[in-house]
């Protein structure tokens, strides 16, 4: 066998994976923070809440949103 193999890592992503690629390919979370700003004590910005609607409205999780 050889020594240098390297250990290879598969992640299954299905269809959210390629939707949460497609948003931060489309920098939609970066332009929803301009439009509506950010505050100092918001630990998660607006474009990362509606990030996390869509995921779960397309099932990425299976516990509403207020749980987390």
């Amino acid at each position: 066998m050889n020594e240098h193999q390297e250990a290879i890592k598969v992640l299954d992503l299905d269809h959210l994976g390629i939707v949460a690629g497609i948003i931060d390919e489309m920098e939609l979370v970066e332009e929803v923070n301009k439009i509506v700003g950010i505050t100092t004590q918001e630990m998660l910005s607006p474009g990362q809440v509606m990030k996390a609607m869509i995921l779960n409205g397309l099932g990425f999780l299976s516990a509403p949103l207020y749980i987390f």
